[in-house]
């Protein structure tokens, strides 16, 4: 069996003390530990994302058992709709995707394509909003679903809002790992695309997240000018006989300029409800 990835406890890791409650901690990680290519794990696999005993990965998968997060075949465990709950808090607070959602719903039915409306949470993005047209990527997506930010054009978007330190913290995070054979993998390519983004305004990423798909990005600037979040467009990717990306300069002249304009609706909206 190949070696699991260690999911890491936080992306800023608090050090123990009094207010520190350390089996809280664990039970999270434990919970964070499944994803969309880790549904179902053994408990030696649990314990191994997790850098936890087995003996201690066994307690808190078998409590999560009692409570209703986590279901077992008495071999394998897997999350339950539950789970839910524990984000549903959260993204009901957040009046962005909320205002957001009928500016994307327009903007994807004007042009055919699937919007979304993503911040960064530590070294990955996180969706607040997806409108759905035709599935090009083999992954479901929807509210709560997680991507690495380096592989990402709202990804990047965001990345390029970051301070130096900020940005030099999340690289010593993060696990630039490929997605797909045109993956950028390695900092120095990453900071010279990212200081693109950050000099042009919006991003492209070709085929970096999955074969096939072109995404472009821009970011929604709250009432500071900060970003506060990013918009994209996915479309699907076509690469000429030369192996060259057909049509993206034209995509970029032509839907740009409308990602740009749909960001600034919503940073309206949200600054009239003083949301951002």
């Amino acid at each position: 069996m190949a070696e699991l990835p260690v999911v890491e406890r936080s992306d800023a890791e608090p050090k123990p003390g009094d207010a520190f409650v350390q089996s809280l901690a664990r039970g999270l990680a434990v919970v964070r530990a499944f994803d969309a290519e880790h549904q179902e794990m053994t408990l030696s696999e649990v314990a191994a994302r997790t850098a936890l005993t087995r003996a201690t990965a066994r307690r808190f998968l078998h409590t999560l058992v009692e409570l209703g997060y986590v279901r077992t075949d008495g071999r394998t465990f897997s999350l339950t709709p539950l789970v839910l709950q524990l984000g549903y808090a959260y993204l009901s607070g957040q009046r962005l995707p909320e205002l957001a959602q009928p500016i994307l719903e327009e903007l994807s039915h004007r042009h055919g394509e699937s919007t979304s409306l993503a911040i960064l949470d530590g070294t990955d993005i996180v969706y607040l909003a997806r409108i759905h047209t035709r599935r090009i990527i083999s992954v479901g997506i929807s509210p709560g679903t997680r991507f690495p930010a380096h592989a990402t054009s709202m990804g990047r978007v965001l990345l390029a809002a970051l301070t130096p330190a900020e940005l030099a913290a999340y690289f010593a995070r993060a696990e630039l790992a490929p997605l797909t054979p045109r993956t950028l993998t390695s900092r120095e390519a990453i900071e010279a695309e990212v200081g693109r983004v950050r000099e042009a305004g919006y991003a492209v990423v070709d085929q970096e997240l999955e074969v096939g798909l072109r995404s472009l990005a821009v970011p929604v600037l709250g009432a500071d000018g900060r970003t506060v979040a990013a918009i994209n467009m996915a479309l699907p990717a076509r690469i000429d006989g030369d192996g060259r990306n057909a049509g993206r300069d034209a995509e970029v002249a032509r839907l740009v300029p409308e990602l740009q304009a749909a960001a600034a609706s919503i940073a309206e909206a949200a600054r009239a409800v003083g949301a951002a």
